[in-house]
């Protein structure tokens, strides 16, 4: 199992248009693909104006495999295209980590 970790990094006050812009234009297209994420989160503490969204693959060929798919998707180039244009984004880390063999994720 493959675990996709991602952070992103938005300006000061437009975490809501981010939110909803993705909601609108890139959740379906980005399920489609994917799949349903494990989590897509908000930060409320800490690093403020952050949201992870974690993702499953079965292993490295399995993520390259969907994500190439995906980007091959005109309604995401679509959606990437209006989240570039929006400019709410600052960042992007992205980590890759599989679970400790005591502690599996259950799916």
């Amino acid at each position: 199992m493959l675990i996709d970790h991602r952070t992103y990094t938005v300006k000061p006050g437009t975490m809501a248009k981010q939110l909803a812009l993705y909601e609108e234009f890139g959740m379906k297209p980005q399920k489609r693909h994917l799949g349903e994420p494990l989590a897509y989160l908000v930060t409320e503490s800490g690093e403020i104006n952050t949201f992870v969204h974690i993702w499953v693959y079965k292993d490295a060929a399995d993520r390259a495999a969907r994500r190439a798919a995906m980007q091959a998707d005109p309604e995401w180039q679509a959606y990437l295209q209006k989240t570039g244009e929006a400019g709410y984004l600052i960042s992007q880390r992205n980590n890759l980590m599989t679970p400790a063999a005591f502690a599996p994720i259950k799916r």
